[in-house]
């Protein structure tokens, strides 16, 4: 499944505006009219990033953001605030609390969605990197996609644990995106490992690499 994204305004117009260009760009996005239902579509659905404005009915923004922090398994949680609340004081607020971001309204949505992707890479980038350097039980039991591959061809390759993960799961059908979502990855990451993978193997596009892994046998 797509990156969740959880956008809160009280204006439909922009709820909308935003849904519907995040929708396009391959995120899975859920919104709210007031903070305190954003509050608690944060525990529903949990999303990867929060989008949302400061001055909403029921709770504002920043109490928002202030409930979220709240919670251990949300303090990393991205959050950018959208508003038309723009002087120097409610910046600094909204730092203070926690907001990665601050884009004043009227906005532009190639930038927001700018925005997004960056917060998104850059926190996976540091799950990626947690993992690599705290092994879980499942590296540790040798998960199947991290299992030393025998062949002559295998070793030759010198994938890493991660390309052997992305690998398996192409040949499975999986898209970018898709595989991304089973690893947490970012489409852009994935396309990097792609990109590697072709480079080792020496083949020209996905097909090749899936019919190059499986008359190698690198694959179960």
């Amino acid at each position: 499944m797509p990156l969740t994204i959880l956008v809160a305004d009280d204006d439909p117009g922009t709820r909308l505006s935003i849904s519907d260009y995040l929708e396009l760009s391959g995120y899975l996005v859920v919104s709210a009219e007031d903070g305190r239902k954003a509050l608690s579509m944060v525990d529903q659905y949990q999303p990867h990033l929060i989008v949302t404005d400061i001055t909403m009915p029921q709770m504002d923004g920043y109490e928002l953001v202030r409930q979220v922090r709240r919670q251990p398994a949300f303090r990393l949680l991205p959050v950018i605030f959208l508003t038309a609340r723009t002087n120097t004081q409610e910046r600094i607020l909204a730092y203070q609390l926690g907001c990665d971001a601050y884009l004043p309204k009227p906005f532009d949505l190639e930038e927001l969605g700018a925005v997004i992707r960056n917060l998104l890479e850059r926190v996976q980038m540091v799950q990626l990197e947690w993992r690599m350097r705290s092994p879980t039980p499942e590296v540790e039991n040798h998960h199947p996609a991290e299992q030393p591959r025998t062949s002559a061809i295998a070793t030759a390759l010198d994938l890493t644990p991660r390309e052997w993960e992305v690998l398996d799961l192409l040949t499975d059908g999986l898209s970018n995106s898709q595989i991304g979502d089973r690893l947490h990855l970012s489409s852009r990451t994935v396309e990097k490992y792609v990109s590697s993978l072709l480079r080792k193997t020496d083949t020209n596009n996905r097909a090749e690499l899936v019919r190059f892994a499986m008359e190698h046998h690198l694959v179960e």
